[in-house]
């Protein structure tokens, strides 16, 4: 089966199309151009256990580097990677479809610079960005979405999310980026941090 590439605001049926589908791997992967501010890029991927009103109930409902596990354990962040170094996916996070708490009606997969603004960095600085969907069971590459070049001042970004419709789960190709980093990120799915 074709790898089904998908292009910014699309949407597509994640489990109508994939009977028996249950558990994903949501990879995500990057490059750094180049860049002499003598600090690393850390990038971070993140999920946000989102309800109908387009909010997270609270700080458990958001999935990152000090929060792995998430959702009553059907949201798995796999680890922090501090370099983005090497080929394939940077950071992963699993989701086991059937076991999502009912109220979660969306689960927004991110990425945020770390220390950003400290840095001097933003997404205007990486290349090559992506999303794909993986079929835990199988490994099979389902779905992939290449972010683009269109970031210049943004610290953090919605690169995708996947909903509930009519019984099924879907998947939209977002990329929306952000200024102010995390704390606008976590200010849009209504939660404080610190």
């Amino acid at each position: 089966m074709a790898v089904i590439s998908l292009q910014k605001g699309q949407k597509i049926d994640l489990t109508k199309g994939n009977p028996g589908l249950s558990k994903v791997i949501i990879g995500l992967g990057w490059d750094t151009n180049k860049y002499s501010g003598g600090f690393d890029f850390d990038l971070d991927a993140s999920a946000f256990l989102i309800d109908k009103n387009g909010k997270a109930g609270g700080i458990e409902d958001f999935i990152y580097y000090n929060n792995l596990v998430g959702g009553d354990g059907s949201v798995i962040h796999t680890g922090d990677n501090l370099t983005g170094d090497g080929e394939g996916d940077d950071e992963q996070i699993k989701i086991d479809l059937v076991n999502v708490p009912v109220h979660v009606d969306k689960v927004a997969i991110t990425v945020t610079i770390h220390e950003a603004i400290a840095r001097g960095q933003n997404f205007g600085q990486v290349s090559n960005a992506f999303v794909r969907i993986i079929n835990e069971t199988n490994e099979q590459e389902l779905m992939r979405y290449d972010l683009g070049e269109d970031f210049s001042v943004e610290t953090a970004m919605v690169v995708c999310e996947l909903y509930r419709h009519q019984g099924e789960w879907k998947f939209n190709a977002v990329g929306n980026g952000f200024s102010g980093g995390l704390s606008a990120l976590c200010a849009n799915y209504g939660l404080q941090v610190g």
